[in-house]
Protein backbone atom coordinates (compact mmCIF):
# COMPACT_ATOMS: atom_id res chain seq x y z
CA UNK A 1 0.00 0.00 0.00
CA UNK A 2 1.20 3.44 -0.81
CA UNK A 3 1.90 5.65 2.01
CA UNK A 4 -0.68 8.20 1.23
CA UNK A 5 -4.04 8.66 0.52
CA UNK A 6 -6.22 11.26 -1.17
CA UNK A 7 -7.55 14.35 0.63
CA UNK A 8 -9.90 16.92 -0.37
CA UNK A 9 -8.82 20.41 -0.30
CA UNK A 10 -12.60 21.43 0.70
CA UNK A 11 -14.44 19.16 3.26
CA UNK A 12 -11.45 17.20 4.30
CA UNK A 13 -12.92 13.79 3.12
CA UNK A 14 -10.05 10.57 2.00
CA UNK A 15 -10.09 7.96 -0.09
CA UNK A 16 -7.01 5.51 -1.07
CA UNK A 17 -5.50 6.69 -4.62
CA UNK A 18 -6.61 5.73 -8.03
CA UNK A 19 -5.70 6.71 -11.42
CA UNK A 20 -9.00 8.28 -12.58
CA UNK A 21 -10.24 10.07 -9.35
CA UNK A 22 -10.21 13.94 -9.83
CA UNK A 23 -12.56 15.27 -7.37
CA UNK A 24 -14.38 14.78 -3.53
CA UNK A 25 -17.05 11.99 -4.63
CA UNK A 26 -18.96 14.29 -1.14
CA UNK A 27 -18.30 17.90 -2.77
CA UNK A 28 -16.83 17.94 -6.07
CA UNK A 29 -13.39 20.04 -4.87
CA UNK A 30 -9.71 18.96 -5.90
CA UNK A 31 -8.08 16.34 -4.40
CA UNK A 32 -4.69 16.83 -2.66
CA UNK A 33 -2.11 14.07 -1.77
CA UNK A 34 -2.00 13.37 2.22
CA UNK A 35 0.83 11.53 3.12
CA UNK A 36 0.20 9.06 6.03
CA UNK A 37 1.74 9.80 9.70
CA UNK A 38 5.16 7.50 10.21
CA UNK A 39 5.42 7.21 6.25
CA UNK A 40 9.24 8.02 5.31
CA UNK A 41 10.25 9.51 2.11
CA UNK A 42 12.42 6.81 0.01
CA UNK A 43 12.27 7.43 -3.74
CA UNK A 44 14.00 10.51 -4.64
CA UNK A 45 14.81 12.63 -7.66
CA UNK A 46 18.26 12.25 -9.44
CA UNK A 47 21.18 13.42 -7.97
CA UNK A 48 19.22 15.14 -5.00
CA UNK A 49 21.26 15.69 -1.83
CA UNK A 50 18.59 18.40 0.10
CA UNK A 51 16.33 17.33 2.63
CA UNK A 52 13.91 14.25 1.29
CA UNK A 53 10.79 15.10 -0.18
CA UNK A 54 7.98 13.47 -0.03
CA UNK A 55 6.43 11.95 -3.39
CA UNK A 56 4.12 9.15 -4.28
CA UNK A 57 6.47 6.95 -6.04
CA UNK A 58 6.65 3.84 -4.84
CA UNK A 59 10.33 2.83 -6.11
CA UNK A 60 12.81 4.24 -7.38
CA UNK A 61 12.29 2.48 -10.90
CA UNK A 62 8.78 4.18 -11.20
CA UNK A 63 10.29 7.50 -11.67
CA UNK A 64 10.51 8.68 -14.98
CA UNK A 65 12.50 12.04 -15.47
CA UNK A 66 14.15 13.66 -18.87
CA UNK A 67 16.31 15.53 -16.19
CA UNK A 68 13.58 18.39 -15.06
CA UNK A 69 14.23 20.21 -12.24
CA UNK A 70 17.88 21.77 -10.45
CA UNK A 71 16.91 24.88 -12.69
CA UNK A 72 19.65 28.14 -12.11
CA UNK A 73 18.89 31.08 -10.02
CA UNK A 74 20.28 34.52 -11.39
CA UNK A 75 20.78 37.70 -9.70
CA UNK A 76 19.19 39.98 -12.43
CA UNK A 77 21.54 43.17 -11.58
CA UNK A 78 20.72 45.59 -14.02
CA UNK A 79 16.99 45.89 -12.70
CA UNK A 80 18.55 45.79 -9.30
CA UNK A 81 20.27 49.01 -10.68
CA UNK A 82 17.19 51.17 -10.83
CA UNK A 83 15.23 49.75 -7.59
CA UNK A 84 15.74 49.01 -4.10
CA UNK A 85 15.68 45.41 -3.83
CA UNK A 86 17.22 42.27 -4.48
CA UNK A 87 15.75 40.73 -7.94
CA UNK A 88 16.36 37.03 -8.73
CA UNK A 89 15.07 35.08 -11.49
CA UNK A 90 14.71 31.23 -11.57
CA UNK A 91 15.50 29.63 -14.94
CA UNK A 92 12.41 27.31 -15.45
CA UNK A 93 12.35 27.23 -19.28
CA UNK A 94 16.03 25.52 -19.04
CA UNK A 95 13.30 22.09 -18.35
CA UNK A 96 13.06 19.59 -20.69
CA UNK A 97 10.42 20.76 -22.74
CA UNK A 98 10.90 24.55 -22.03
CA UNK A 99 8.62 24.93 -18.84
CA UNK A 100 7.94 24.10 -15.34
CA UNK A 101 5.11 21.81 -16.21
CA UNK A 102 7.47 19.88 -16.54
CA UNK A 103 8.17 18.79 -12.99
CA UNK A 104 4.27 18.51 -12.68
CA UNK A 105 4.11 15.68 -15.34
CA UNK A 106 7.67 13.26 -14.36
CA UNK A 107 5.39 12.86 -11.09
CA UNK A 108 2.41 12.68 -12.35
CA UNK A 109 3.27 10.01 -15.46
CA UNK A 110 5.73 8.26 -13.34
CA UNK A 111 2.46 7.23 -10.64
CA UNK A 112 -0.01 6.99 -13.70
CA UNK A 113 2.41 4.10 -15.76
CA UNK A 114 2.89 2.38 -11.84
CA UNK A 115 -1.18 1.81 -12.00
CA UNK A 116 -1.40 0.70 -15.37
CA UNK A 117 -2.63 3.64 -17.12
CA UNK A 118 -1.48 2.87 -20.86
CA UNK A 119 -3.67 6.55 -22.92
CA UNK A 120 -4.56 9.53 -21.74
CA UNK A 121 -6.04 12.78 -22.49
CA UNK A 122 -5.06 16.05 -21.29
CA UNK A 123 -5.71 19.88 -22.05
CA UNK A 124 -3.29 22.87 -22.49
CA UNK A 125 -2.75 25.87 -23.59
CA UNK A 126 0.68 24.50 -24.91
CA UNK A 127 3.41 24.06 -22.56
CA UNK A 128 1.30 21.47 -20.28
CA UNK A 129 0.35 19.35 -23.93
CA UNK A 130 3.84 19.47 -24.73
CA UNK A 131 5.27 18.34 -21.60
CA UNK A 132 2.80 15.72 -21.16
CA UNK A 133 3.12 14.34 -24.64
CA UNK A 134 7.45 14.01 -23.91
CA UNK A 135 6.70 12.18 -21.10
CA UNK A 136 4.12 9.92 -21.86
CA UNK A 137 6.49 9.27 -24.96
CA UNK A 138 9.35 8.36 -22.84
CA UNK A 139 6.42 5.80 -20.36
CA UNK A 140 5.51 4.45 -23.80
CA UNK A 141 1.52 5.65 -23.12
CA UNK A 142 -0.35 7.22 -26.09
CA UNK A 143 -1.28 11.03 -25.44
CA UNK A 144 -4.39 12.47 -26.75
CA UNK A 145 -3.72 16.22 -25.88
CA UNK A 146 -6.58 19.16 -26.81
CA UNK A 147 -5.36 22.65 -27.21
CA UNK A 148 -7.24 25.87 -28.60
CA UNK A 149 -6.24 26.64 -32.36
CA UNK A 150 -5.31 30.53 -30.57
CA UNK A 151 -2.58 28.19 -29.18
CA UNK A 152 0.57 29.39 -30.74
CA UNK A 153 1.71 27.71 -33.32
CA UNK A 154 5.59 26.71 -32.06
CA UNK A 155 3.79 24.72 -29.07
CA UNK A 156 1.33 22.88 -31.02
CA UNK A 157 4.78 21.96 -33.37
CA UNK A 158 6.29 20.69 -30.01
CA UNK A 159 2.54 18.59 -28.95
CA UNK A 160 3.27 16.89 -32.54
CA UNK A 161 6.72 16.05 -32.53
CA UNK A 162 6.25 14.23 -29.54
CA UNK A 163 4.02 11.93 -31.18
CA UNK A 164 0.77 12.35 -29.38
CA UNK A 165 -2.66 12.89 -31.00
CA UNK A 166 -3.72 16.35 -31.08
CA UNK A 167 -6.52 17.47 -31.05
CA UNK A 168 -7.09 21.74 -32.08
CA UNK A 169 -10.55 22.84 -30.64
CA UNK A 170 -11.99 26.01 -31.98
CA UNK A 171 -12.59 28.20 -28.69
CA UNK A 172 -11.81 29.66 -25.28
CA UNK A 173 -9.60 27.65 -23.12
CA UNK A 174 -12.10 26.40 -21.03
CA UNK A 175 -14.33 24.91 -24.01
CA UNK A 176 -10.97 22.82 -24.78
CA UNK A 177 -10.96 21.58 -21.44
CA UNK A 178 -15.08 20.55 -21.65
CA UNK A 179 -14.15 18.83 -25.21
CA UNK A 180 -11.19 17.26 -23.47
CA UNK A 181 -13.00 15.87 -20.57
CA UNK A 182 -16.25 14.65 -23.18
CA UNK A 183 -13.23 13.04 -25.06
CA UNK A 184 -12.25 11.09 -21.91
CA UNK A 185 -15.60 9.85 -21.00
CA UNK A 186 -16.53 8.59 -24.84
CA UNK A 187 -13.76 6.56 -24.74
CA UNK A 188 -13.35 5.70 -21.29
CA UNK A 189 -9.70 7.01 -21.02
CA UNK A 190 -8.15 8.75 -17.98
CA UNK A 191 -8.16 12.30 -18.17
CA UNK A 192 -4.61 13.42 -16.74
CA UNK A 193 -5.32 16.57 -16.02
CA UNK A 194 -2.25 18.92 -14.60
CA UNK A 195 -5.31 20.97 -13.65
CA UNK A 196 -6.83 18.59 -11.20
CA UNK A 197 -4.73 15.76 -10.58
CA UNK A 198 -3.29 15.32 -7.12
CA UNK A 199 -0.35 14.04 -8.54
CA UNK A 200 0.86 17.66 -10.42
CA UNK A 201 1.61 19.50 -7.69
CA UNK A 202 3.65 16.79 -6.30
CA UNK A 203 6.07 17.86 -8.64
CA UNK A 204 5.84 21.42 -9.06
CA UNK A 205 6.53 21.34 -5.01
CA UNK A 206 10.03 20.10 -5.58
CA UNK A 207 10.65 24.04 -6.91
CA UNK A 208 10.43 25.11 -3.06
CA UNK A 209 12.94 22.90 -1.97
CA UNK A 210 15.21 23.68 -4.78
CA UNK A 211 15.00 27.19 -3.81
CA UNK A 212 15.40 26.85 0.00
CA UNK A 213 18.65 24.74 -1.33
CA UNK A 214 20.07 27.70 -3.77
CA UNK A 215 19.21 30.34 -0.82
CA UNK A 216 20.62 28.33 1.46
CA UNK A 217 18.25 28.09 3.48
CA UNK A 218 17.69 32.30 3.32
CA UNK A 219 14.23 32.52 1.74
CA UNK A 220 13.40 35.52 -0.65
CA UNK A 221 10.96 37.78 1.08
CA UNK A 222 8.62 37.50 -1.26
CA UNK A 223 7.81 35.22 -4.45
CA UNK A 224 5.85 36.66 -7.79
CA UNK A 225 4.15 33.47 -9.89
CA UNK A 226 1.65 34.24 -13.02
CA UNK A 227 -1.15 32.21 -11.94
CA UNK A 228 -3.72 30.47 -14.50
CA UNK A 229 -4.67 27.23 -12.99
CA UNK A 230 -2.09 27.52 -10.04
CA UNK A 231 -0.10 24.59 -9.92
CA UNK A 232 3.30 26.45 -9.88
CA UNK A 233 1.81 29.31 -7.15
CA UNK A 234 -0.15 25.73 -4.80
CA UNK A 235 3.08 23.56 -5.39
CA UNK A 236 5.64 25.80 -4.17
CA UNK A 237 3.53 26.57 -0.52
CA UNK A 238 3.05 22.84 -0.33
CA UNK A 239 7.08 22.83 -0.34
CA UNK A 240 7.07 25.61 2.18
CA UNK A 241 4.97 24.41 4.69
CA UNK A 242 6.45 20.86 4.10
CA UNK A 243 9.74 22.71 5.03
CA UNK A 244 8.53 24.53 7.60
CA UNK A 245 7.51 21.50 9.41
CA UNK A 246 10.39 20.05 9.63
CA UNK A 247 11.84 23.21 10.74
CA UNK A 248 13.74 23.89 8.30
CA UNK A 249 12.39 27.22 7.70
CA UNK A 250 11.23 29.70 10.05
CA UNK A 251 9.02 32.51 8.10
CA UNK A 252 7.69 31.87 4.93
CA UNK A 253 7.73 33.85 1.72
CA UNK A 254 4.94 36.39 0.79
CA UNK A 255 3.37 34.36 -2.61
CA UNK A 256 2.35 36.94 -4.97
CA UNK A 257 0.49 36.16 -7.64
CA UNK A 258 0.14 38.17 -10.92
CA UNK A 259 -3.20 37.93 -13.59
CA UNK A 260 -3.63 39.60 -16.98
CA UNK A 261 -6.74 41.90 -16.79
CA UNK A 262 -8.14 40.40 -19.15
CA UNK A 263 -8.41 36.91 -17.66
CA UNK A 264 -8.32 37.90 -13.64
CA UNK A 265 -11.20 35.58 -11.94
CA UNK A 266 -7.95 34.93 -8.93
CA UNK A 267 -7.22 38.80 -8.54
CA UNK A 268 -11.09 39.44 -8.83
CA UNK A 269 -12.10 36.96 -5.99
CA UNK A 270 -9.08 38.27 -3.66
CA UNK A 271 -10.57 42.00 -4.07
CA UNK A 272 -13.94 40.95 -3.72
CA UNK A 273 -14.74 42.02 -7.30
CA UNK A 274 -17.29 40.18 -9.57
CA UNK A 275 -15.47 38.22 -12.98
CA UNK A 276 -16.82 35.87 -14.71
CA UNK A 277 -16.21 34.26 -18.44
CA UNK A 278 -18.35 36.82 -19.31
CA UNK A 279 -15.74 39.43 -18.78
CA UNK A 280 -12.43 37.06 -20.51
CA UNK A 281 -11.04 39.46 -23.01
CA UNK A 282 -7.67 38.29 -25.66
CA UNK A 283 -4.19 38.27 -23.73
CA UNK A 284 -0.96 37.38 -25.25
CA UNK A 285 -0.10 35.91 -21.84
CA UNK A 286 -2.17 32.50 -22.59
CA UNK A 287 -0.31 30.54 -20.10
CA UNK A 288 -2.37 32.26 -17.86
CA UNK A 289 -5.55 32.75 -19.54
CA UNK A 290 -8.05 30.56 -17.57
CA UNK A 291 -10.90 31.86 -16.56
CA UNK A 292 -12.57 29.15 -14.10
CA UNK A 293 -9.19 27.94 -12.48
CA UNK A 294 -10.62 24.60 -10.40
CA UNK A 295 -8.37 25.32 -7.49
CA UNK A 296 -9.55 28.74 -7.32
CA UNK A 297 -10.17 28.35 -3.29
CA UNK A 298 -6.63 27.10 -2.58
CA UNK A 299 -4.83 29.71 -4.50
CA UNK A 300 -7.00 32.08 -2.73
CA UNK A 301 -6.34 30.62 0.85
CA UNK A 302 -2.27 30.32 -0.02
CA UNK A 303 -2.60 34.29 -0.94
CA UNK A 304 -4.18 34.69 2.89
CA UNK A 305 -2.18 32.33 4.62
CA UNK A 306 1.20 33.88 2.86
CA UNK A 307 0.17 37.48 3.14
CA UNK A 308 0.63 37.70 -0.22
CA UNK A 309 -1.16 39.91 -3.09
CA UNK A 310 -2.78 39.60 -6.43
CA UNK A 311 -2.23 41.76 -8.94
CA UNK A 312 -3.18 42.59 -12.31
CA UNK A 313 -0.98 44.12 -15.02
CA UNK A 314 -2.40 45.32 -18.84
CA UNK A 315 -1.46 44.15 -22.02
CA UNK A 316 1.04 47.09 -22.58
CA UNK A 317 2.54 46.42 -19.37
CA UNK A 318 3.28 42.80 -20.21
CA UNK A 319 4.45 43.65 -24.01
CA UNK A 320 6.93 46.29 -22.42
CA UNK A 321 8.62 43.51 -19.93
CA UNK A 322 8.40 41.05 -22.95
CA UNK A 323 10.65 43.46 -25.20
CA UNK A 324 12.94 44.52 -21.74
CA UNK A 325 13.98 41.11 -20.36
CA UNK A 326 15.93 39.68 -23.60
CA UNK A 327 17.38 43.03 -24.51
CA UNK A 328 18.62 44.48 -21.26
CA UNK A 329 19.22 40.93 -19.44
CA UNK A 330 19.78 38.34 -21.72
CA UNK A 331 16.26 36.52 -20.68
CA UNK A 332 14.08 35.34 -23.81
CA UNK A 333 11.25 35.02 -21.40
CA UNK A 334 7.22 34.10 -22.92
CA UNK A 335 4.56 36.59 -22.36
CA UNK A 336 3.20 34.51 -19.21
CA UNK A 337 6.69 34.86 -17.68
CA UNK A 338 6.96 38.91 -18.66
CA UNK A 339 3.82 39.16 -16.60
CA UNK A 340 5.19 38.43 -13.42
CA UNK A 341 8.07 40.84 -13.75
CA UNK A 342 5.37 43.39 -15.22
CA UNK A 343 3.50 42.31 -11.52
CA UNK A 344 6.31 42.60 -9.26
CA UNK A 345 7.16 46.20 -10.67
CA UNK A 346 3.68 47.47 -8.87
CA UNK A 347 4.04 45.94 -6.24
CA UNK A 348 7.69 47.40 -5.28
CA UNK A 349 6.03 50.64 -7.27
CA UNK A 350 3.08 50.91 -4.79
CA UNK A 351 4.56 49.42 -1.83
CA UNK A 352 3.44 46.46 -1.08
CA UNK A 353 6.71 44.93 -1.76
CA UNK A 354 9.06 47.10 0.59
CA UNK A 355 12.32 48.37 -0.36
CA UNK A 356 14.96 45.89 0.72
CA UNK A 357 13.21 43.20 -0.10
CA UNK A 358 14.58 40.27 -2.19
CA UNK A 359 12.12 38.99 -4.87
CA UNK A 360 12.00 35.70 -6.51
CA UNK A 361 10.24 35.57 -9.80
CA UNK A 362 10.15 31.76 -11.81
CA UNK A 363 10.76 32.15 -15.70
CA UNK A 364 7.75 29.89 -16.17
CA UNK A 365 8.35 29.59 -20.21
CA UNK A 366 10.32 30.06 -23.00
CA UNK A 367 10.08 32.83 -25.56
CA UNK A 368 10.76 30.38 -28.48
CA UNK A 369 7.94 28.61 -28.08
CA UNK A 370 5.55 31.71 -28.17
CA UNK A 371 5.05 34.69 -30.62
CA UNK A 372 8.38 37.09 -31.19
CA UNK A 373 7.99 40.27 -29.63
CA UNK A 374 10.03 41.77 -32.57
Amino acid sequence: MPGYKFSCSSCGWRTDPTPNLLSCTVCESPLDVEYMSGSAPSVQPKGWRGPLIPLPISSQEDYLTLGEGNTPVVNLERICEFTDVELFAKLEFLNPTGSFKDRGTSIMISVLKSMGITELVEDSSGNAGASVSAYSALAGITANIFAPTAAPGPKISQIKVYGAETHLIEGTRDETTEAAIRFASENSLSYASHNLSPFFIEGTKIFAYEVFEQFSGEMPTDVVIPVGNGSLYLGMWKGLVELKEEGLIGTLPKLHCVQAKSVMPVAAAYKGQNWDISCLKPTIAGGIAVATPPRLHQVIQVLQKSGGTAITVSEEEIGCWHTYLPANEGLFAEPTSAAAFAGAEKLVESGIIPAGSRILIPVTGFGLKDFSPV
